[in-house]
């Protein structure tokens, strides 16, 4: 147990690191370099490596506001990620589809048997990160992301650096709302293309699959096991494995990898005001 002066030593010393960290910050208000000062300034507090603040207006797709330079020359997944593979990641989906806000771990939000979906094979070894947090900042017309990575296989964030990101959130979310206050809104005649993919991914295969078949492809693409998936449904696992082998049957796939390959072929496939499900436009298309 700690001693309690220890305790408080150690809470002054996050309260002096957190004010001087944000007195950098305050000078760039509403200033050209002020995302990256506001994503480095995160990046200082909590240890991270990289980050990336990402920025969710309205109905459209997320738009870059600052991405941390790679020196590694790994190669760049963002541009799949900005068109669409951004609706299979967790903090995505707490805060554009659940509306959370505040600082999560990727453990706090992936769901059961995430780190052996296809998504996470695929989009993360691509990325060289090792652990990842999220800070989801609440906009007038939208939200904010700033994924925030270690990229060193021993280094992770610790209980204490998120924490002491959770105690300021409320004065890093009035920055950045301060900040992005006046900013330019999006033309409402524009369609509303998250919406949009948001539907594809609810209508994927529906019109080849039963509602459960539908339902199971769903949750595999988000990364859920097989168990977790059974309880979702209140049905038994072995009836879910028989569901996903009829579903991967009438697709025309084999495994689950084929099944990412195939969902992210068909929303890159779909036109403006689409609401069908994407397989009939990505077979129209072939």
């Amino acid at each position: 147990m700690k001693h309690p002066q220890v305790e408080s030593n150690t809470a002054s010393a996050n309260l002096a690191e957190v004010a001087a960290t944000l007195a950098r910050v305050i000078p760039a208000l509403h200033e050209h370099e002020f995302p990256q000062i506001f994503t480095q300034a995160l990046m200082d507090l909590t240890g991270a490596e990289d980050g990336t603040l990402l920025w969710f207006r309205s109905d459209h797709l997320p738009q870059v506001a600052y991405n941390e330079p790679r020196t590694d020359g790994a190669e760049s997944t963002l541009d799949a990620y900005l068109q669409g593979a951004f609706l299979l990641d967790p903090f995505y989906r707490a805060a554009g589809i659940d509306g959370l806000r505040g600082i999560f771990a990727l453990g706090d939000l992936a769901p059961e048997g995430f780190r052996d979906s296809e998504y996470f094979s695929t989009w993360y070894p691509l990325t060289g990160f090792n652990d990842e947090c999220g800070i989801l900042l609440s906009l007038p017309d939208g939200f904010l992301h700033c994924a925030l990575t270690t990229m060193a296989p021993d280094r992770f964030f610790t209980a204490e650096q998120l924490k002491t990101i959770a105690d300021a959130f409320p004065a890093i979310e009035a920055l950045a709302q301060s900040h992005w206050a006046n900013a330019p809104q999006f033309n409402p005649k524009q369609p509303q293309i998250r919406q949009q993919l948001n539907g594809a991914l609810a209508t994927f295969g529906s019109s080849l699959l039963t509602r459960r078949e539908r339902e199971v492809v769903e949750h595999v693409l988000l990364g859920n096991s097989t168990r977790r998936i059974a309880e979702k449904l209140g049905v038994s696992a072995e009836t879910i494995k028989l569901h996903r082998k009829h579903a991967y049957s009438k697709l025309d796939i084999s495994s689950q990898g084929e099944l990412f390959c195939l969902f992210m072929d068909c929303i890159f496939s779909i036109p403006q005001d689409y609401n069908q499900d994407p397989l009939i436009a990505y077979q129209q298309s072939r």
